[in-house]
């Protein structure tokens, strides 16, 4: 293969934006959603070691999460209620997924195809990193939510209240850790964040 277009889809990720059928007072941005996830992901894991006997390699759950909503670039992204209206849809979408990337496997290079497989291709993930990342990718979406409501903007109300769910149904120590530890700052200003933390 001479040439391939893999990372230039990939950088048009922060041309698709989440929520799209939300008013927002901040537009996010698959890209930038992509990394956060990636971020708390990482954290989540290595909570998951230090604190209650996981073994996970969390460098490997990071690169999952930066990948994850890859194939977007290729299918958009279908909001929540749509995807989710019923289980024909998810089913649809879900194969449509997988397509998507396969589609974006065929532009990685064959002597790359080893390295970049198993992180777009989901029947990759162990179980645990699965859901370590459904968990970081949940928990990103509610800090959103956190996000809106505190410029307020109340379009985000029953969003959180879904994602409150979502969380209960997904919970785990490490995941208890992070809401307990990370989450409350984020209902602070930044003045509030920063007064404990001077430059």
């Amino acid at each position: 293969m001479s040439q391939s277009h893999f990372f230039a889809h990939l950088s048009r990720l922060k041309l698709i934006n989440r929520w799209p059928l939300m008013r927002n007072v901040r537009t996010e941005n698959v890209s930038e959603h992509s990394l956060q996830v990636a971020m708390v992901a990482h954290a989540l894991a290595a909570i998951k070691n230090r604190k209650f006997g996981g073994t996970l390699n969390q460098e490997r759950v990071a690169l999952l999460a930066m990948y994850h909503d890859a194939s977007e670039v290729l299918t958009g992204d279908l909001p929540t209620p749509v995807k989710y209206f019923n289980s024909q849809i998810a089913h649809e979408y879900k194969a449509i997924e997988k397509i998507a990337q396969q589609k974006l496997l065929q532009m990685i290079p064959d002597e790359l195809q080893d390295i970049f497989t198993p992180l777009l291709d989901e029947q990759y993930y162990s179980d645990d990193e699965k859901y370590i990342v459904k968990q970081a990718d949940a928990l990103c979406a509610y800090l959103k939510c956190l996000e809106e409501l505190s410029a307020g903007n109340n379009e985000f109300l029953l969003a959180k209240g879904r994602l409150e769910k979502t969380l209960s149904e997904r919970h785990s120590e490490e995941m208890e850790y992070f809401m307990r530890v990370f989450v409350p700052s984020f209902h602070l200003s930044l003045d509030e964040i920063s007064q404990d933390t001077p430059l």
